[in-house]
């Protein structure tokens, strides 16, 4: 993994600026430049009108008491095309301008997803995406439940007790005093 990271840091600049000298013998330097701001600033409105529909829906499916997986991988993705696209380069654009197309972007997003079930690290029940398979033993109303690994992080690694004000030690028992799926502490 370390050699990847490494030769993407080196290889995509040395792409980057091969590009940038093939376009510019072929369209000059001042168009060259026009067109990296014209990518700029239309990955910059791309992300804007995307985004915000992310944000819309992402709140829809709060509001319907499910969990909005798909519109935060969309978002990430998102994230990721807008920042691609404010990179000078051509490479870089190309890849941020397929990530704005949302057949491409969920396709992603649904191999990301499978990859996360697959890695076995969550349990999960439901799936995000219309039609896809059901992991953990079938669907659920209000969407797909994610069931990690976790651990109070306000304890030390060495056992010693965390901060008994920690919000997350005090929140209310939304399904009563007995509930089995209940994983907080229970405090004295």
């Amino acid at each position: 993994m370390p050699l990847l990271f490494l030769a993407l840091l080196i290889g995509i600049p040395l792409i980057e600026i091969a590009l940038f000298i093939e376009i510019g013998d072929e369209i000059g330097v001042w168009s060259t430049i026009g067109l990296c701001v014209a990518t700029a600033l239309a990955g910059s409105l791309m992300l804007r009108i995307q985004g915000l529909s992310t944000l819309s829906r992402a709140r829809a499916a709060m509001a319907r008491d499910e969990m909005p997986v798909r519109e935060m991988l969309d978002g990430i993705g998102l994230a990721i095309a807008g920042a691609l696209l404010l990179t000078p380069g051509f490479a870089t654009d190309t890849v941020g301008l397929l990530l704005f197309v949302p057949a491409i972007r969920r396709g992603i997003g649904r191999w990301l997803w499978h990859a996360l079930v697959r890695s076995g690290r969550f349990h999960v029940v439901g799936t995000p995406f219309p039609g896809g398979p059901a992991y953990g033993g079938g669907t659920r109303r209000g969407g797909p439940i994610i069931d990690g690994e976790y651990r109070d992080v306000t304890e030390a690694e060495s056992g010693q007790p965390g901060n008994p004000e920690s919000p997350w030690r005090q929140l209310p028992d939304a399904h009563g005093p007995n509930d089995p799926t209940d994983k907080t502490e229970k405090q004295p």
